[in-house]
């Protein structure tokens, strides 16, 4: 029952609705299978949970969000330097693949069984 209840305060607080709307249902399930006296403490959590979900669309609610502060700008009024593109010296062109000079090999003919050659090594 408190797993439950945790889990519909976190989700309400990450904004994953759906999540919240599960858990809350769950946690009542789960308080109202026991007795009235036994539970109270997670009885008023759990009704702080459900007031919490049901105030999310209210006008009171959009106004609190729409009543935070600003982020507060930095000192001076200076803007960074822009950074230096790197996409230029990664759009050169690709080197070519190495030649490799095999240099000069000739064919042991005579080892082949074709006679002997004018060239020997």
């Amino acid at each position: 029952m408190q797993q439950a209840i945790g889990l519909a305060n976190a989700a309400m607080s990450k904004k994953h609705w759906s999540a919240a709307r599960y858990a809350l249902s769950r946690a009542r399930v789960l308080v109202e299978a026991l007795p009235a006296n036994v539970a109270v403490a997670e009885r008023e959590r759990l009704s702080a949970a459900r007031k919490r979900f049901a105030a999310r669309n209210t006008p009171a609610a959009k106004k609190a969000k729409q009543g935070k502060a600003p982020a507060t700008k930095r000192a001076g009024g200076k803007k960074p330097a822009p950074k230096k593109s790197t996409a230029k010296s990664t759009a050169k062109q690709p080197k070519p693949a190495p030649v490799r000079d095999l240099g000069d090999r000739f064919i042991n003919r005579a080892a082949l069984g074709y006679g002997p050659t004018d060239e020997t090594r």
